[in-house]
């Protein structure tokens, strides 16, 4: 036996106004004591700020002196409630209130058309279906009491008014939807963007479909958009693109653009291409990028980290499987593979991916050619290192086709199946501490145990849901079933754990001056405000509701900030010094170099000179070897002269005697 309760058709502020009377803020009695009469005190002093922040607004009084306990207790409760919008703090104050006291409009003096009904809910009972619009859902049979009020609603499941009623955790329900549905597909993309369900291309009995189709979650109605051909475009500029039927693609939602990435073709391209629809203009354009884009295929997995795309794994077009990764900055629009350490998954597609805190990929289940895995694998995304960690809980079983979604650090794998069977469990594992349980089972041949299948998760009320679309379990799906988890995040109330308990640190029991403060009170009221906090406000409001309780932060980051500032005035002081001793060594620098220059132009002259001295030392040797020449020949002249003259004076005196005259 579950409790739930039906969603009251009384809207805000009404339903507000009318709960806010029933603790006491009607005017008739005091509201403290009103309000410490029927609940604990945390209890009262988050009724007391919540009704203060939907009446008034941010808390704008001054701080209470320190020795007025229970006022200070009042304003740090109001105070710490920030930015909160009026109309959150209506629908928290009656969930409150309604989690305290779940009968209390049955006690109720103030005039309501419909009441709040808590309800008992078999699961073993049979439920009778009402058709409408296409859609089965279960009819809800009131029950008649004696004084012929309606009191209470039979059978397992309650018919609820669109999304946002759903009130029952963890069980999948087919709310009635009107417009024109989808073709019935698997293998298709699927994203949300502000409330909006866009559902593109897939499979439809062995054809590729390229069609766009819109399911509005606030008012549960599809509509086809008409998309048109447009250009290829790097963001800003454009040139030609068609709109190709593929399925096993992936639709990742950015800034106000749908992207489309990979996916099975009748025609494949060699490389994975990005499609880019914008959702303004309604046109398709080709995503133009950079670097070496990755082989085309289909099937794999690709995850938003930040501002970047990871491609894991997936089949090409020649069948093979892939385990291959590659990252695309969609800041730079550059393709990047990567090989990281450690041992990564091993070839698969129809597997499913999740990211941890912007850092840890995850990669669960996918399939081969001949078998299916339920394996797990961890990549560090700053490291790039893979890893296997140890699964703990149930493990669930294998499988491919899956689809998963993540709530916080809670990821929610549905459907998948083995080439056998649909797998009929819904599963989370906590990314934190790597355990799996199991969330819901469904029987029979129910498209949320389809392979193929999307998943998507959006906000209601501040409630969490499930959104899954189409499948394919022997027959092609085109239903829309919805799933409102029970399990709530934890991993953001741990980032700031340490700030709420020191904004809360002062607020002190409200009930009564003169009573002692009780740590049990104390500990209930931090734990219903971080529930408040964490689990009841949206990403957006919790960025304004936030800022006081982050001050403390904020002051030690300025501190850093100083800090940092005075290291750099001294590293700019050093700066300038070293470029001082800079500017020197460049004056002698520039002296060494004039002095070199100058050493250079008197070696030059020197060696012109020795040049120079080189050829009269060899002009001198020549005029040596001359000079020797004619010394030679001088005296040989002066010999044969002396010899002449030798002959001429013995032939003067024998031709004397002989009668014969002496020469001339």
């Amino acid at each position: 036996m579950v409790m739930a309760r039906a969603s009251s058709g009384l809207q805000y502020p009404e339903r507000f106004h009318a709960a806010a009377s029933y603790v006491g803020f009607d005017g008739s009695t005091s509201p403290t004591k009103s309000l410490t009469s029927k609940f604990s005190n945390s209890t009262a002093l988050l009724l007391y700020s919540l009704y203060h922040q939907a009446s008034i607004g941010r808390c704008n009084i001054p701080e209470p002196s320190s020795w007025k306990i229970v006022e200070r207790s009042k304003w740090s409760s109001w105070n710490q409630l920030g930015n909160m919008s009026s109309t959150e703090a209506m629908r928290l104050f009656v969930k409150i209130l309604e989690e305290e006291d779940p009968g209390w409009y049955s006690r109720a003096s103030y005039s309501i058309v419909e009441p709040v009904i808590d309800v008992q809910m078999n699961h073993n009972s049979k439920v009778e279906s009402v058709i409408e619009n296409g859609n089965s859902y279960p009819e809800a049979k009131t029950i008649s009491t004696e004084n012929g009020s309606q009191e209470g609603i039979q059978d397992k499941d309650i018919v609820i008014e669109g999304f946002g009623s759903a009130t029952v955790y963890d069980q999948w329900i087919a709310p009635p939807i009107s417009g024109q549905r989808p073709k019935a597909r698997y293998e298709h993309g699927a994203a949300v963007v502000v409330d909006k369900l866009y559902i593109h291309g897939g499979n439809h009995n062995g054809r590729y479909l390229n069609d766009l189709h819109v399911l509005d979650l606030r008012s549960s109605t599809w509509s086809k958009i008409e998309a048109k051909a447009g250009v290829e475009s790097s963001i800003d500029s454009s040139s030609s693109a068609t709109i190709t039927p593929c399925a096993g693609h992936s639709l990742i939602p950015w800034e106000n653009k749908l992207l489309s990435i990979g996916g099975h073709t009748k025609d494949p391209s060699e490389s994975l291409e990005v499609k880019m629809f914008d959702l303004q203009t309604t046109t398709w354009s080709t995503l133009k990028t950079y670097g070496k884009p990755p082989v085309s295929r289909g099937g794999q997995s690709v995850t938003l980290a930040g501002t970047t795309l990871v491609i894991f794994g997936g089949q090409d077009a020649k069948r093979t499987l892939l385990n291959d990764l590659h990252i695309l900055d969609l800041e730079t629009l550059t393709w990047d593979e990567i090989d990281a350490d450690g041992t990564p998954p091993s070839p698969r597609s129809d597997h499913a991916a999740a990211v941890l805190a912007e850092r840890y990929l995850h990669i669960f289940g996918g399939g081969s050619h001949s078998t299916c895995y339920n394996d797990l694998h961890v990549l560090d995304l700053e490291t790039m290192e893979w890893s296997q960690p140890a699964q703990l809980g149930e493990i669930p079983t294998p499988r491919a086709g899956h689809a998963g979604v993540t709530v916080g650090e809670n990821w929610f794998i549905v459907g998948g199946g083995d080439n056998k069977s649909g797998v009929s469990e819904t599963v989370v594992l906590n990314l934190s501490t790597l355990t799996w349980s199991v969330v819901a089972s469904v029987e029979g041949r129910v498209p949320v145990a389809s392979e193929g299948l999307s998943l998507v998760v959006s906000s209601f009320n501040g409630e969490d849901v499930l959104v899954s679309f189409g499948g394919y379990n022997g027959r092609y799906n085109n239903e829309v079933y919805v799933l409102t988890p029970s399990h709530k995040s934890t991993l953001q109330s741990k980032v700031i754990e340490n700030p709420i308990l020191d904004s809360v640190s002062a607020v002190h029991n409200a009930t009564n001056p003169t009573q002692d403060v009780k740590p049990e009170s104390e500990a209930g009221h931090e734990e219903k405000i971080r529930e408040l906090v964490m689990d009841n406000v949206d990403s957006t409001k919790l960025k304004g509701d936030l800022i006081t309780v982050l001050k403390a932060e904020k002051d030690e980051l300025e501190s850093s900030l100083s800090k940092e500032k005075l290291r750099t005035i001294q590293l700019k002081q050093e700066l300038v010094e070293a470029a001082a001793r800079n500017s020197d060594l460049s004056k002698e620098l520039q002296s060494v170099r004039g002095q070199l220059a100058a050493e250079q132009s008197r070696c030059f002259k020197l060696e012109v000179e020795v040049a120079e001295l080189g050829q009269k030392l060899q002009a001198i040797g020549t005029l040596q070897k001359e000079l020797e020449l004619l010394q030679r020949q001088k005296a040989a002249s002066e010999q044969a002269a002396l010899n002449r003259k030798q002959r001429q004076g013995s032939g003067g005196l024998f031709g004397w005697i002989a009668g014969t005259p002496p020469s001339q």
